[in-house]
């Protein structure tokens, strides 16, 4: 396995929607405008590929200076635990720099994921939800 990673590279709606579904990642995939529009607005893309199929994503919305929203980590179900997700998180740590810090909310079934890749869990969180 050959992983290239790309920094800036937005994936089609279609491949980002194929990677949702096989990382069950909860995301609009019924709605490719929708998906494309979520990345149209991201200022932070990481993808891996191997070879051309997309098997991981880092989708973020940062400052740059004080703040990154790691909004989205999808890897292909085949391609998990082969340390893909862990080298997303650093690459897009990278990119902002140590002035910013990065931070996420959490799908349920990957609350005992982040500790284990350096993120820090936190009480101080408050949410408006979306209405759709």
């Amino acid at each position: 396995m050959n992983i290239v990673y790309r920094v800036g590279i937005i994936p089609t709606a279609e491949e980002i929607i194929e990677l949702y579904t096989n990382a069950e990642l909860p995301r609009p995939t019924n709605d490719p405008d929708r998906i494309a529009k979520m990345y149209q607005h991201s200022n932070l893309v990481v993808t891996a590929w191997d070879d051309n199929l997309l098997v991981g994503v880092s989708r973020s919305i940062t400052d740059w200076n004080w703040s990154c929203y790691l909004a989205d980590l999808a890897v292909r179900n085949t391609h998990q635990k082969f340390g893909i997700g862990r080298k997303l998180i650093e690459l897009t740590k990278a990119e902002v720099g140590e002035q910013t810090m990065v931070l996420l909310l959490s799908v349920p079934t990957a609350m005992d994921y982040y500790p284990k890749v350096g993120f820090t869990r936190l009480d101080n969180s408050f949410l408006l939800a979306r209405s759709r």
